[in-house]
């Protein structure tokens, strides 16, 4: 898939001489996204197709970790026909959902557990971050801080040996690394600027994730998948046309960056000319920042496969370079730009993924920028503070968060109780009683009931009232013969509160709660009687999510 991808991108960029070759980029990313569409509606139509890393920590946090078996391939088919062609996406998480399909279907054929299932799930996502990035140490760090948020000491062991092994086999195939980097170390005075490059790096990731969610939004509204194909097709490819740096993954352009070769981001453009201004080399890397961030959304959303990982380090990379670079235009200070690039990547990482150790061993180990770790340790930490403390969930887990499809530690009675659907734990073992029965008629039934509660529904199964045991056992050992012969309907009391089928979990809770009550009776959208919930029947549910939740990674 790298090979397949990189080999496109390399030809369309640098080995194609050809004074109006940007023209080029305008169709390619249209053709790429609409192949895909194309290629995913045909081949992939039986099965639900899902992009990025979001539903694999769905799958995780819902307890079933049953990848469909064709993410094996459809990911990296689908992948590389959208980035070889121009998609502004990565292949990271297309890489990351392959490896996960792998340890899924891997564990579901031997017949394993969900806790063994899930953890080999998570070895396949860490091995695909080892194998794109050739970084085995982040690949690890980016399964426990992503997919495995909840885990134990014994969980590390098969994924140290997973990523280990996926970087191993991935030299063996592909020597050269994702970027080269020479660098001497940093100094001791340029401490506070990295300091600054947190806090910007911070904020700038909170407009990314914004961003992010409300282009997906906009193109949610549009319900024609080839619609979303044209409109994304010909936006990708204007903003593609007037900044090749927005080409597929954006590597290739972070790599000159790292070289020193800065005339290289309008080298391809439609402004050659202004190669050797800085501040325009300076201004286009900060237009280039911005596109970069509109463009892997739209790719996405107009119906390509890719991943924001990939694009979140180029994303990185220019920020780090417009601040470095733009800092030294000033005259007032000389920063070293490549060290900056390098820190960028950390600090975008940790913001939007809310994974500050992926994002310092990631930039750290791409770049062979051992030496830089202080300066990762301290953007990637103020990233993601200042991320975090805006944004709850990190741009995998906001949309699962916003459909109440999230299960966090954090929070977890709201989100434990959002797992459970009143639908499956209706109890309908209840005598029912009709308006026009007596205690008499109905004596045999109610002694013998094992509930201390009886609906009464009338002929159209409408929910009109309640009866407690205790008042019929009162009417039928009464003393006086017209009590026992009383009509159901006048002496049935009007429920103190129903609830519809569809009310959440935690709102039912909530009602127990407030009327100090352990039942409550459960009705359709037109008051047909369905059945009661009891305190005791959700406890128990919710006993055993935890359990298994508690298991799976032991």
């Amino acid at each position: 898939m790298k090979e397949l991808t990189h080999y496109v991108a390399n030809f369309l960029q640098n080995d194609l001489h050809w004074e109006y070759k940007y023209y080029l980029y305008f169709f390619f990313p249209l053709i790429g996204i609409f192949l895909t569409v194309f290629y995913i509606r045909i081949f992939i139509r039986r099965s639900k197709f899902h992009h990025g890393i979001p539903p694999i920590i769905y799958d995780v946090s819902h307890g079933s970790s049953k990848l469909d078996f064709h993410n094996i391939y459809s990911q990296i088919i689908s992948s590389a026909l959208t980035v070889g062609l121009g998609g502004s996406a990565g292949l990271e998480a297309p890489a990351v959902s392959s490896g996960a399909a792998i340890g899924s279907n891997l564990g579901r054929f031997f017949g394993l557990n969900y806790r063994e299932t899930t953890l080999l799930l998570a070895c396949g996502a860490g091995a695909g971050i080892s194998g794109a990035f050739n970084s085995p140490v982040a690949g690890m760090i980016f399964a426990i801080e992503v997919i495995l948020p909840e885990f134990t000491i014994p969980a590390v062991i098969p994924l140290l040996i997973a990523s280990a092994i996926s970087s191993v086999v991935s030299q063996l195939i592909v020597s050269k690394p994702l970027f080269i980097l020479v660098t001497s170390g940093w100094t001791v005075e340029a401490f506070w600027y990295y300091i600054v490059l947190g806090i910007l790096g911070g904020i700038y990731s909170i407009y990314f994730s914004r961003l992010n969610s409300a282009i997906h939004r906009a193109f949610a509204k549009i319900k024609n998948q080839y619609n979303k194909v044209w409109i994304g097709g010909i936006i990708l490819g204007i903003m593609i046309a007037l900044m090749p740096a927005l080409y597929g993954e954006g590597y290739i352009t972070i790599q000159k960056l790292l070289d020193g070769n800065y005339q290289s981001l309008l080298a391809n453009s439609l402004f050659p000319k202004y190669q050797t201004i800085a501040w325009v080399l300076v201004l286009f890397a900060a237009l280039s920042l911005v596109g970069k961030s509109f463009a892997c959304a739209i790719t996405m959303s107009a119906g390509g496969n890719g991943g924001m990982f990939g694009p979140t380090v180029v994303v990185g990379g220019l920020f780090g370079f417009v601040f470095a670079f733009g800092l030294n235009q000033t005259g007032m200070v000389h920063l070293d730009v490549t060290n900056f690039i390098v820190a960028g990547m950390a600090t975008s990482v940790s913001g939007m993924m809310h994974a500050p150790l992926t994002g310092v061993f990631l930039a750290a180990e791409i770049t062979g920028g051992y030496s830089l770790m202080v300066p990762l340790m301290i953007v990637s930490a103020i990233s993601y503070f200042i991320n975090k403390a805006s944004l709850k969930y990190s741009i995998y887990t906001r949309e699962l968060a916003e459909q109440g499809d999230l299960v966090t530690q954090e929070y977890r009675d709201h989100d434990v109780l959002r797992r459970i659907k009143l639908k499956y734990l209706l109890e309908k073992d209840f005598v029912i009683l009709h308006p026009a029965d007596t205690p008499r008629s109905r004596s045999a039934d109610i002694v013998h009931s094992s509930r201390n509660v009886f609906p009464v529904v009338n002929i159209a199964g409408e929910l009109t009232g309640i009866l407690l045991s205790d008042r019929l056992l009162e009417l039928l050992v009464s003393n006086k013969p017209e009590d026992q012969d009383r009509l159901i309907k006048d002496i049935a009391q009007p429920p103190d509160r129903t609830i519809h089928i569809d009310t959440p979990m935690y709102e039912v809770m909530g009602i127990m709660d407030r009327q100090d009550t352990r039942i409550l009776p459960v009705v359709s959208a037109n008051n047909i009687y369905l059945g009661f919930v009891t305190k005791n029947g959700i406890f128990n549910k919710y006993r055993h999510i935890l359990k298994r939740q508690g298991q799976y990674m032991q």
